[in-house]
């Protein structure tokens, strides 16, 4: 597989070359853009917690971690389907960053295959930046994601709010993110009883938990976590 740098190939080279890997420009097979190996080589994150999806040890059976047995988050389960390292780690700084289309497209589609046979939501939620933070940055990643998310799998796109503009969770441990999310969100619609949160990387859970309290208070019986990577935690 490549590096960083190869997911950084210009429009007019994925033009010239249909059919071909996103990530070596192998040929495909099928209409899916990359190559089985590269598919098979990518850092998928099995098995893992099915409440929080926090990375487990290899061949171990996929069971409650410690922390959710301790301490259950608000959402039902999460849905994160690789880990956030090696080449992934690359294509989402591209994505999140650099807001490069080609990276956020090849996140989107490996989101939706791990999507396809799952049961459907009946709304969908980004998770929202602070307005503030939305102009500094100049793009909304998880947003991004979302409306294009909501358009292939047919599920309405709902609205939530930052209530305040929280300080960076970079650094924090679990118990400091929590309380730094405290009352953090606001979901203004009537909600119905199903819904699924997205953002585009899942680090312990803190602002997905967060939110998934709000949509509670908004009408929520379930609420599942959906995110494209998990960050392995020590």
């Amino acid at each position: 597989m490549s590096t960083i740098h190869d997911f950084k190939v210009d429009d007019w080279l994925r033009r010239l070359l249909p059919g071909r890997c996103a990530f070596c420009l192998a040929a495909c097979e099928s209409t899916a853009p990359w190559c089985q190996a590269c598919h098979l080589a990518l850092p998928w994150n099995l098995p893992a917690c099915p409440a929080c999806a926090e990375p487990q040890p290899a061949g171990s059976r996929a069971r409650r971690c410690g922390r959710c047995l301790q301490r259950a988050p608000a959402f039902d389960t999460a849905r994160v389907p690789l880990r956030y390292e090696g080449e992934l780690r690359g294509l989402m700084q591209g994505f999140k960053f650099q807001a490069s289309p080609r990276a956020g497209s090849l996140m989107l589609a490996l989101l939706e295959e791990a999507l396809r046979d799952k049961p459907r939501p009946q709304a969908l939620l980004a998770v929202p930046l602070h307005p503030r933070r939305a102009r500094q940055r100049g793009f909304d990643q998880a947003r991004w994601l979302a409306e294009r998310l909501s358009a292939r799998l047919d599920i309405p796109l709902v609205g939530a709010q930052r209530r305040r503009d929280t300080p960076s969770q970079r650094g924090l441990d679990r118990k400091r993110r929590r309380g730094n999310l405290r009352a953090a969100f606001r979901v203004e619609t009537a909600l119905p009883s199903e819904v699924a949160l997205l953002d585009d990387v899942m680090t312990t859970g803190a602002t997905l938990d967060a939110l998934a309290r709000a949509c509670h208070q908004a009408g929520a019986e379930r609420v599942e976590a959906w995110a494209v990577a998990r960050t392995p935690l020590p």
